[in-house]
């Protein structure tokens, strides 16, 4: 019997499932990380989260492994490379989180149009401030989306309803483009974007995507959203243009200051830009939930499990 160590907790279907096709599962979320790394070499399946990084001398003590599921949509904790190399196949679960990506982004930025986190607020104290309040529309907006995989392609088709102007640029993907999808040029959402949102994995190339550099190549002052990785935006650049008025807002469901789990925020890392963004009325916030409602954690499950008995058949 096939065995497989869970790292991580997750939906009872994962292990469920896996059981009922012959694995023998070992529920092991609770060991400590120095004790999972030791018990990993005995396991041909590996299923986590974002515990612990997958490093090379993990990988090379896993003698038997052939198969990490990655029970969520990045893969950047996990040396994929260098797993793929040794005959260890690795698969995640975008398919699986990005309709909850997708509301979730779209709930952030109508949050962000029409105040309503400060609306709420003032309400509740009994401030009855409607012309202050006043929102802006959606409709008639040119929204830029970075990256068209699952996740920015369930956002446009989202968007598709609310009349505006959608461009999207993706350096690795062509011929994507619909009557309501413009496949653009990063120089035409430079020209013409109100809004960009980024969809993107955390790489080399995608780290401080969001600088200084990149927000002042914008000819409109814009709004951010980043439901990707906190890496891929600066935080005090981002904070240095919102000051300026270049950026009218964002929503960030991702922290540059979260720690490697996603599970809490770095408290020893929480520098001035950071304390500057929570005290902002112009930033919406949220502690990267965006892929995680009680259906997508189901579906995650169950798509790593499938996926997992594929490759361990």
């Amino acid at each position: 019997m096939k065995k497989i160590l869970f790292a991580d907790s997750n939906h009872d279907v994962l292990h469920e499932t896996l059981r009922a096709a012959g694995f023998q599962c070992d529920l092991f979320w609770d060991k400590p990380v120095e004790e999972l790394k030791a018990l990993i070499p005995g396991y041909d399946g590996l299923v986590l989260r974002s515990r612990f990084k997958i490093t090379k001398d993990i990988l090379d003590a896993a003698k038997n492994l052939k198969c990490i599921g990655r029970a969520g949509a990045g893969m950047e904790n996990i040396d994929v490379k260098y797993a793929e190399s040794k005959g260890i196949k690795c698969v995640s679960a975008a398919e699986g989180n990005r309709d909850a990506v997708a509301e979730h982004t779209i709930g952030m930025l109508l949050m962000l149009f029409n105040n309503l986190k400060r609306a709420d607020d003032e309400v509740r104290k009994g401030i009855w401030l409607r012309a202050e309040n006043r929102g802006v529309e959606i409709g008639g907006k040119t929204i830029g989306i970075i990256g068209y995989g699952n996740m920015g392609s369930a956002f446009a088709k989202r968007l598709s309803g609310f009349g505006c102007k959608i461009l999207v640029y993706d350096k690795y993907k062509k011929g994507f483009g619909t009557d309501q999808v413009i496949e653009s040029t990063m120089e035409q959402l430079y020209d013409e974007c109100d809004v960009v949102s980024i969809h993107v994995p955390l790489t080399e190339e995608t780290n401080y995507l969001i600088n200084t550099d990149f927000i002042k190549r914008f000819k409109k002052n814009i709004y951010i959203i980043n439901t990707s990785r906190g890496k891929c935006l600066n935080t005090s650049d981002l904070m240095s243009a919102i000051s300026s008025g270049k950026v009218l807002g964002a929503c960030l469901d991702v922290l540059e200051y979260e720690s490697v789990s996603f599970e809490k925020l770095d408290s020893a890392k929480l520098p001035e830009p950071m304390q500057q963004l929570i005290k902002s009325d112009k930033v919406i916030l949220s502690p990267h939930i965006a892929g995680w409602t009680h259906e997508s954690n189901y579906r995650i499950s169950k798509i790593i499990a499938e996926k997992m008995i594929e490759v361990l058949k």
